[in-house]
């Protein structure tokens, strides 16, 4: 079927093979990113070392790189559930949206290597700051592809609609900016300060999962 489009002729089937790549670039950058982050969780946990010696003793001595490794395992799993979400209600993909991904995995990617520091040294100031910083970029980062993509689409498409306020993408950053405040003051409560967006984030996102159904029964 071929058919007029500002004063040019196209055939349906050169719009399905438009359409198609668009897709193909869109499931490439899901899997790469996937990717990333499953190998970003690996190396965390390859980061985790045995006690040296089969004592409860031992094992105490090793508990705050455990705790460290759990809490960037649920900021990691919280990011990989949002971005799935987050790409599955993007039509298409474009060299920014690329580009602003990768910078997220960037960040994401320090994840492992915060973490370890501050396991190991036990929750001490300077480390508690690096990882506190580093979730702030990473914050940052998703902002920022998350706009991309609205961008793409327009204010009326549907990452924007299902977005909304976005009350917890607003408070998260302010919460690391007072955490990191308050590691300066005793890094336990910079730590406090960051659990507590890992549980705001653990809340079901109803609006965005809802979205998503409604894109897969279209």
């Amino acid at each position: 079927m071929t058919f007029a489009v500002g004063g040019g002729r196209f055939t349906l089937e050169a719009f399905a093979s438009v359409e198609a790549r668009n897709q193909m670039n869109k499931n490439r950058l899901e899997a790469f990113s996937d990717g990333v982050l499953a190998i970003i969780i690996t190396v965390m946990v390859i980061e985790l070392h045995t006690p040296a010696e089969p004592t409860w003793h031992a094992l105490v001595d090793v508990l705050p790189t455990v705790l460290s490794y759990l809490l960037s395992f649920v900021f990691v799993g919280i990011y990989w559930n949002n971005h799935h979400h987050m790409l599955h209600l993007a039509g298409h993909v474009n060299g920014g949206i690329l580009w602003a991904n990768l910078h997220l995995l960037f960040w994401l990617s320090l994840v492992p290597f915060t973490t370890r520091w501050m396991g190991d040294t036990g929750f001490v100031e300077i480390p508690v700051l690096t990882y506190g910083v580093n979730l702030l970029l990473a914050a940052i980062a998703y902002f920022v592809l998350r706009s991309a993509i609205i961008r793409e689409q327009g204010a009326d498409g549907p990452l924007a609609q299902a977005v909304g306020r976005d009350w917890k993408g607003k408070l998260s950053p302010l919460l690391y900016v007072l955490g990191l405040v308050l590691a300066g003051l005793n890094p336990g409560f910079g730590m406090a300060a960051y659990a507590l967006v890992a549980l705001i984030w653990l809340i079901p996102d109803r609006r965005l999962e809802l979205f998503v159904r409604q894109q897969g029964r279209s």
